[in-house]
């Protein structure tokens, strides 16, 4: 089950009511790139049929099905500091994460593996 903090559904709340999307579902999903592999997307969007809906928090949230298994007990999180406001991701799925927070990889790949996390920081 993914997680939602406080301040991202806060966060989220914000963004559904300036694009007037109050009927969308907050979609995650991963997309090859960044500094370890992978980086998180999320996106409102109306739900695909074969994408199962969890509500967290009062949100609505969409897991892409590719996506699915490395997102379990994914935490979502949004904070504020001097470079500016993000959502911030846990995810005890990942191997490892770059110290931006946003990039992961996972156990186990989904492509053929690269250097890219030995030389960016991943840790």
């Amino acid at each position: 089950m993914i997680q939602v903090s406080a301040a991202a559904v806060r966060e989220i709340q914000r963004i559904h009511s300036s694009q007037s999307a109050t009927d969308r579902a907050v979609r995650i999903q991963i997309q090859p790139g960044g500094c370890c592999g992978y980086y998180y997307v999320l996106e409102l969007t109306a739900p695909d049929n074969d994408e199962p809906i969890y509500l967290t928090n009062g949100i609505a949230v969409t897991i892409d099905p590719a996506s699915h298994s490395y997102l379990q007990e994914l935490q979502v999180d949004f904070s504020e500091d001097l470079m500016g406001g993000g959502f911030r991701f846990h995810n005890p799925n990942a191997q490892t994460t770059c110290s931006c927070g946003a990039s992961f990889s996972p156990p186990q790949p989904l492509r053929p593996a690269d250097k890219r996390s030995k030389l960016y920081g991943c840790k």
